[in-house]
């Protein structure tokens, strides 16, 4: 049963792993489709058709339409995380004597986290309609390089306003779009960003605080237990002072899925970390991951130039205005009364 536990939990984990690094930035064409179709074409030869056509629409389904899988997916992670943390930290530390408010931190957060992931996944990003099409495409201007005016959206028929674009999953036009997140199964978009940041920093936290009342844990029983100052028999009968792999070692027998969960929820916090790093940074420079993927084309500059003798265009954020405005906006997405206002 312990076996097929950390099993399940070790597949869980490479699939969230790979997932994110792989669609954290919301690419259309991700490493993982392109790693996909490439072995999808040397295995061709050997697999029958009819079990790659399968396979296919297998995989067109869960990574070009919306799908609940890795909502599920979602649910159940936390679920396996929680569960350990109350099985067997949370009481293990309880009769440790750790301070209740710690224990209960993590509880605090997830909360939080699935308040900011119902609001995430329930808001409207920013859908454009006919009936608000004209609101929303004077907002923001058109900066000539990422966004060209009179530019029509074929699927939605409609001209495309500055910084939005055409969600493939959801098959509609999206208003300041920075990404499809397959975690909370939406857009994000203009209306729901503030939303998105939150559980992103919420999940980070929770991941964060579990892997420190974890770790603080083990380090407990391995202090309490001086194992430290003890000795042990090698395979050649020889005596030797305990070392840090011996005592994990001695951990992960003693409590091997308490050092499965810790061993998870340190990448995932390091994974999420650096995600949430990235989203501070886009919010503060007023930049969506669309933007900031499609401007790597372009030569950066405080300054928009079309040099003659190559013809390369260097692109420039017109959005941006400054540190606390950027990060306001995220907050408070702008209306075309304040964009007169200020006009």
């Amino acid at each position: 049963m312990d076996f097929l536990t950390l099993f399940l939990i070790y597949l869980c984990f490479v699939l969230t792993t790979f997932a994110l690094l792989c669609i954290c930035l919301g690419r259309k064409e991700s490493f993982l489709i392109r790693s996909v179709n490439s072995a999808s074409q040397v295995l061709s030869f050997i697999i029958p058709t009819q079990l790659q056509r399968v396979t296919q629409r297998a995989l067109h389904r869960l990574f070009h339409t919306r799908s609940c899988l890795f909502v599920v997916l979602h649910i159940a992670l936390q679920a396996a995380v929680y569960g350990e943390y109350t099985w067997e930290v949370f009481v293990y530390c309880w009769e440790l004597q750790f301070h209740l408010l710690l224990l209960l931190l993590p509880y605090l957060l997830l909360a939080g986290n699935i308040g900011c992931f119902i609001l995430c996944s329930r808001a409207n990003p920013g859908i454009i309609t006919k009936s608000n099409h004209a609101a929303l495409v004077k907002i923001y201007a058109y900066d000539g390089v990422l966004f060209q005016k009179g530019v029509v959206c074929p699927t939605c028929d409609m001209e495309k306003p500055a910084r939005s674009k055409h969600c493939s999953f959801c098959n509609t036009c999206v208003h300041r779009f920075d990404h499809h997140c397959v975690w909370v199964n939406n857009c994000v978009g203009a209306f729901n960003a503030k939303y998105f940041f939150l559980y992103l920093l919420t999940l980070t936290a929770m991941a964060a605080t579990v892997a420190t009342v974890t770790a603080t844990f083990l380090i407990q029983v391995v202090l309490l237990s001086n194992m430290m100052h003890g000795s042990y028999i090698d395979d050649q009968g020889q005596e030797r002072a305990v070392e840090i792999l011996f005592i994990i070692q001695h951990l992960f027998l003693t409590f091997p899925r308490v050092v499965f969960m810790l061993g998870f929820v340190i990448l995932l916090t390091l994974v999420l970390g650096a995600y949430c790093c990235f989203n501070l940074y886009l919010a503060l420079t007023n930049q969506t991951s669309n933007e900031w993927y499609k401007s790597r084309r372009y030569g950066c500059s405080h300054h928009l130039t079309s040099q003659p003798h190559d013809r390369r265009v260097v692109y420039k954020n017109i959005y941006s205005k400054g540190v606390w405005m950027n990060l306001k906006e995220i907050f408070k997405p702008p209306t075309v009364l304040e964009r007169k206002k200020k006009t």
